[in-house]
């Protein structure tokens, strides 16, 4: 991710769309020396992952009542060790991520604590002596798991184009297949792993577990996610006038060649480069003098091929209404000398899911900077409208954690993510001569992850001449 020497002469650069992969292609080409402007379709940056005011329409626990606002994201994120360029970039536009993310081994633990929990050791002991101690595993659970991790290792990670998640893990106990793999992948990928792709779940395991140090950490997020990466983009953006605009409401309707040159002609402007970093179908597209091979590739952003995975995220005040969860014990990550300090033992729990039952995570806001009390439920492809989503979530809140839920807000990303099948017809970056695209649903290893956006939008962005 190394930015190229300076460039001889500067360019006039137009990024469409001020989501994660367009702000990270509009810091490098701004970084690079050029011109830029950034078009942004909404009224506010940061696309599929950005913060939401929230204003509390009841009472909640002391200090919160009725009229307040708390400022919500879209979707509970969750970021790893390994996303090295993401990490990068929020350095780079000066954000402190040790301060702004809270850092701990890979845990995927369910409230009666059994399940994988690695040790704060060098890779890759951490992930061997996790699975040796993995509670609720047997013997054959765990020889069965480090038996397949070494023959992936050993295949460098690679396997059959079509095969899915759930054909690489067929031969595992179901015990771990249900109970790790499926919440691995869906936390990894957003797609279940009966139709999720084997080949980017093993790269996934292989740049956390095995290639970057300390890549298997969860890194969540303890602020905002606007103040992660899109608003701190923004100011670093606005800093510099001269070769930065920001235009918020701003929808782009035109995109032709001009026929004279190589330049495009974008909104009444010209431009020597376009970064494409927004897939959404209905945005209405010229797309004069662009050969087919490129409107082919277009047709991708217009989601005439591609599908796509919703996310909801019931946010909720939580009081015990039953027996809680066994606290961890003082000096275990997310502990507290307390047990009654946090309302979960952990930051964040793994659920069991079911039929009745949807929320594949939850995570306790009161330990990630947040008030007491407040939780987050996650339910990645999920099914259903938000009013039948959070009286579900209800339900499983009482019977697998005790606790009594007063739900705030309920929140459906119907295009969260594209679904990470085998199959997934991705475009490639290169469309034509001076226009690229971005986004996490770019040809790439990684799936629809910020760390995939941000890897996107900067090599987007380095492609202009």
């Amino acid at each position: 991710m190394t930015a190229p020497p300076h460039p001889v002469q500067p360019r006039r650069v137009a990024v469409v769309g001020g989501g994660w992969a367009g702000l990270a292609a509009a810091v490098r080409a701004v970084g690079d020396g050029h011109h830029v402007t950034v078009f942004e379709a909404s009224r506010h940056w940061g696309g599929r992952a950005r913060t939401l005011p929230t204003t509390l329409t009841t009472d909640g626990p002391p200090g919160h009542r009725a009229g307040d606002t708390l400022q919500l994201d879209n979707g509970q994120h969750i970021l790893i060790g390994a996303y090295t360029d993401t990490l990068r970039c929020m350095r780079l536009v000066g954000v402190d991520t040790e301060a702004v993310l809270h850092r701990l081994p890979l845990r995927l633990t369910y409230p009666d604590g059994t399940g994988l929990a690695l040790p704060a050791w060098p890779a890759p002991l951490d992930v061997l002596a996790g699975v040796l101690t993995a509670k609720g595993w047997t013997w054959h659970d765990k020889w069965s798991l480090l038996r397949a991790a070494l023959r992936w290792q050993l295949a460098g990670f690679r396997c059959n184009a079509a095969t899915t998640v759930a054909d690489l893990c067929a031969h595992l106990p179901q015990r771990l297949q249900d109970g790790f793999i499926e919440p691995l992948c869906v936390s990894a990928l957003n797609t279940p792993a009966a139709r999720a792709s084997g080949q980017v779940f093993l790269r996934v395991l292989q740049d956390a577990l095995f290639s970057t140090p300390q890549g298997s950490n969860l890194l969540l997020p303890t602020r905002p996610l606007g103040e992660l990466w899109p608003d701190a983009a923004v100011r670093w953006l606005a800093a510099r006038p001269s070769s930065a605009r920001l235009q918020l409401a701003c929808r782009v309707t035109q995109l032709a060649r001009n026929p004279a040159d190589t330049t495009w002609h974008l909104n009444g402007q010209d431009f020597d480069h376009v970064v494409w970093a927004n897939y959404d179908k209905k945005v209405p597209l010229a797309l004069d003098g662009i050969d087919k091979s490129a409107t082919h590739r277009f047709s991708y952003i217009a989601s005439k091929h591609m599908q796509f995975e919703p996310i909801a995220t019931v946010y909720a005040w939580a009081q015990a209404c039953g027996a809680p969860p066994q606290a961890a014990p003082p000096g275990t990550p997310g502990s507290s000398t307390s047990a009654s300090a946090h309302t979960l033992p952990h930051p964040m729990l793994a659920l069991a899911p079911t039929q009745a039952y949807p929320a594949q995570f939850v995570f306790d806001k009161g330990q990630l900077g947040g008030p007491h009390g407040l939780l987050a439920f996650v339910i990645s492809a999920s099914q259903g409208d938000a009013r039948h989503l959070q009286q579900a979530v209800q339900a499983q809140a009482a019977a697998q954690l005790g606790l009594q839920l007063q739900c705030i807000r309920t929140i459906v990303e119907k295009r969260a993510t594209f679904a990470c099948t085998p199959d997934a017809p991705r475009p490639a970056m290169y469309a034509a001569p001076g226009l690229t695209l971005a986004g996490d649903h770019v040809q790439g290893p990684y799936p629809a992850t910020l760390e995939g956006a941000i890897r996107s939008g900067w090599t987007a962005a380095g492609a202009v001449r």
